[in-house]
């Protein structure tokens, strides 16, 4: 019988998770991670309002959770922008968030992330706490038999390697792959599947810095506290102006001050890796690489960048990939040796 594998990214901007997988044909959904906490686990609105949240008990609370989110959470809404993350009732509520509009009572391997400077830290706790069963409300369990973390950009490689069949090629080569997301800018230096740790980071310079920054500025030009991140990203992404006292708010000049942000971080990356002319493919994912596309072109004027499709899906895409290859390899292997432990390595 199949092993029924699953993958779930929870990112400080937005939880992204694996709806479906057939082979190489893989089904992504995505809501913001907002998490809203209530005392019972009563929508927060009335039953004629048909809306898309979830109510996950954690704990004595109960934590609003999905596509519709913004409509159930105050004016403040808190992120856990901190290295604790992974182990706030927050971010457990994400998860199982996901696994509820997963739509299965028993995944056999779930795929999880991590950031790049808390992979090696993080990664036996992470695997630890996602396996088992988890409480997604309304009566429904769902049991996890085992998890497997990765490296967060390590997901977007084995994606990029698999939409450009270059599986058997990569294995070969030294690759760079560049993930900004929400809060952290992440690196990771590979060779084959295997990443290079001393070369391999991540830290807190996303597009989290980018829209506060931003925000901090529009405030000092209007007179009045400004803080409509999701306007800004918006703006930034589409180009389509805020409006910001009925009136079209002109972002362009404020351009410049968000890219400094992609240059700082794309300069400190670069301090990391010790042969640049080695590298056989840089490759940007993550919600944030439009907005630094051009300081990595910059940073490396003599390679061709590589993007892929949907690169905020990228990572969760990859993780999927990884954990059917272990399914199919590591685990069978494991079924038939009656559960002798595996290394839950991505190779």
């Amino acid at each position: 019988m199949e092993l029924i594998v699953r993958a779930v990214d929870v990112g400080s901007g937005n939880t992204k998770f694996v709806t479906a997988a057939t082979g190489a044909d893989i089904r992504c959904a995505s809501f913001p991670s907002v998490a809203y906490p209530s005392s019972d686990d009563s929508p927060s609105w009335p039953a004629s309002e048909r809306k898309k949240t979830v109510c996950i008990p954690i704990g004595p609370l109960f934590y609003e959770v999905g596509p519709d989110v913004s409509l159930a959470a105050d004016t403040f809404r808190a992120k856990q922008l901190h290295d604790e993350y992974t182990e706030t009732p927050e971010y457990l509520a994400l998860l199982r968030g996901a696994l509820s509009m997963m739509k299965l009572s028993r995944i056999d391997l779930l795929v999880v992330g991590l950031p790049v400077a808390l992979f090696a830290v993080k990664k036996a706790a992470l695997e630890k706490a996602m396996t088992g069963r988890h409480d997604i409300g309304g009566g429904k369990v769902v049991t996890v038999g085992k998890a497997l973390a990765v490296a967060q950009p390590q997901g977007a490689l084995v994606h990029y390697a698999s939409e450009h069949q270059k599986m058997a090629e990569i294995g070969h080569e030294q690759s760079l792959i560049i993930d900004p997301g929400s809060r952290t800018f992440d690196w990771l230096v590979a060779r084959g599947m295997r990443l290079v740790q001393k070369q391999s980071y991540s830290f807190n310079r996303g597009m989290s810095d980018v829209l506060r920054l931003l925000a901090a500025e529009i405030t000092k030009d209007i007179g009045t506290p400004y803080r409509d991140y999701d306007a800004i990203d918006l703006a930034l992404r589409t180009g389509k102006q805020p409006v910001i006292f009925q009136k079209p708010y002109d972002m362009k000049r404020l351009l410049p001050l968000a890219e400094t942000v992609a240059e700082q971080a794309v300069s400190t990356m670069k301090e990391w890796i010790e042969a640049p002319h080695s590298l056989q493919n840089i490759i940007l994912v993550g919600g944030g690489a439009f907005l630094f596309r051009k300081a990595v072109k910059a940073a490396f004027p003599k390679h061709r960048i590589h993007e892929v499709k949907e690169p905020m899906f990228a990572n969760v895409r990859g993780f999927q990939l990884a954990g059917q290859n272990h399914a199919r390899s590591v685990m069978a292997a494991t079924g038939r040796e009656q559960g002798q432990g595996a290394t839950g390595e991505v190779e």
